[in-house]
């Protein structure tokens, strides 16, 4: 573990007390006494008005990283020298839950798989980013679906753009899900609907409030607009003590489209949200979004896989010690867990299992949907993995955004909407694979390998 010390040094901040204090000094010796919020954690956090006026005031970025550090970073490994498996064209494993038509582009699907380990959700838009509209039900384990349903409420198709569903304890202690989205009737805000008898009935779309007040969450004064709803969300010291991360738009970035990456607590089961608190932010041009949160096996450690816009470099990671209150200085991931929308699942023997669509330069499957598959611990040492799977290809743009399940018998479920055959119009589909199965491939793959190098000797 690391002592406070040492964690508000990776910020690139001193702490007066070594604790959540009243008093913290950034890089150039300016005090922070304003502008702090204290969490029901205890721990204090910067307002977005006030990491601002401290970035302009002391050189840094809003998310306290100096200038000098982000002007000193370099890309990462850029090659991939872990094998790529292809299963993309076992077609008897994939499953089309919802063809493209002509008037039709189905996108950014995202599941869940209940308890009983056997019923899955899955909830789609119409459009690239667009209206929540589809929401569909697997009970055999994703090998068949139902028709999208036809009684949601009336006020979800005015809401909008990369739906996430998630499954939370409420106030009560009782588990709900919940589906975020970041577009609605007030604009580019987090909006909320829930399910309390597992997904039977929904709730209309709701602004999600921000923590201690009656307004939406960011909607305060000098808001800034989300650009993603939650991207990850993981239960803290309880199941009802909740950490939310996703990307806003970069503070006074203007017309660059720039993003920074923010986080937000929530106290009582995702009811309310803490105000927004800014934990990675480059500057221009780099564009961090789409944070994944990773839990190290023996819970005391927290990753954040993060997507980078600015494609001359690969995806960041970063870690944190203390339930994301402080984070470590971001660095680049290899080449091979470049990706865009990163989600992972844990097998039972331990590996990790990342799936998103493939940013690396110079990748064979650039483009298209790939698993990586490795440890933790590479998370951590910067090891490169045990090897990448293409799982889909796209026969024409690129994939969207993935969800991955694991079921009861090790089967892993990967989803995603893409170009499914020439000539269509993107469709859902999801895939099924179990790691023994790949196994056996990557093992077969490094015995060709070396029967090759040595008839070359």
């Amino acid at each position: 573990m690391i002592d406070m010390a040492v964690k508000c040094r990776m910020m690139n901040i001193d702490s007066t007390n070594h604790g959540c204090g009243n008093s913290w000094t950034g890089v150039e010796g300016l005090t922070w006494r304003q502008g702090w919020r204290r969490l029901a954690s205890g721990c204090l956090v910067l307002s977005l008005a006030s990491a601002r006026l401290a970035a302009a005031e002391s050189e840094t970025t809003t998310s306290g990283h100096t200038l000098e550090f982000v002007e000193a970073l370099t890309p990462g490994l850029r090659e991939i020298t872990i094998p790529t498996l292809d299963i993309s064209e076992q077609r008897e494993k994939q499953v089309v839950i919802a063809r493209g038509l002509s008037d039709l582009r189905n996108g950014h699907a995202n599941t869940i798989l209940m308890d009983d380990g056997r019923t899955l959700h899955v909830v789609w838009t119409e459009g690239h980013g667009g209206v929540v509209r589809f929401l569909s039900s697997s009970l055999d384990g994703g090998l068949s679906w139902s028709d999208p349903r036809e009684d949601l409420p009336s006020n979800w198709p005015d809401h909008a753009n990369c739906p996430a569903f998630y499954r939370l304890a409420g106030p009560d202690g009782d588990a709900r899900l919940a589906v975020f989205v970041n577009r609605g009737p007030q604009g580019y805000l987090m909006y909320r609907a829930i399910s309390d008898d597992d997904g039977e009935t929904w709730s209309p779309f709701a602004p999600v409030l921000g923590e201690g007040s009656e307004l939406p969450l960011g909607a305060g004064e000098d808001p800034a607009p989300t650009v993603m709803p939650f991207t990850a969300v993981v239960s803290g010291d309880d199941d009802r003590k909740l950490l939310g991360v996703t990307n806003l738009r970069r503070p006074g970035g203007g017309e660059s489209r720039t993003n920074v990456v923010a986080q937000s607590y929530s106290h009582d089961g995702g009811e309310s949200w803490s105000d927004w608190q800014i934990v990675l932010d480059l500057g221009d041009p780099f564009g961090p979004c789409e944070p994944e949160l990773i839990r190290s096996p023996d819970g005391s450690q927290l990753t954040m896989l993060v997507r980078e816009n600015r494609r001359s470099f690969n995806s960041w990671i970063m870690h944190s010690e203390d339930e994301g209150r402080t984070w470590s200085l971001p660095r680049q991931a290899p080449a091979a867990l470049s990706m865009d929308r990163h989600q992972h699942r844990f097998t039972e023997d331990g590996r990790l299992i990342v799936v998103g669509r493939d940013t690396a330069a110079g990748s064979p499957t650039r483009r298209h949907f790939v698993a990586w598959v490795g440890s933790y611990e590479d998370l951590v040492t910067g090891g490169e993995g045990l090897y990448r799977i293409k799982l889909l290809h796209a026969h024409h743009g690129q994939v969207e955004y993935p969800s991955l399940e694991i079921l009861p018998d090790e089967t892993l479920v990967a989803t995603n909407s893409l170009v499914y055959r020439p000539g269509e119009n993107y469709s859902v589909v999801s895939t099924r694979f179990t790691l023994q199965e790949t196994d056996r491939i990557f093992q077969e793959t490094i015995r060709k390998t070396m029967d090759l190098g040595e008839e070359t000797e």
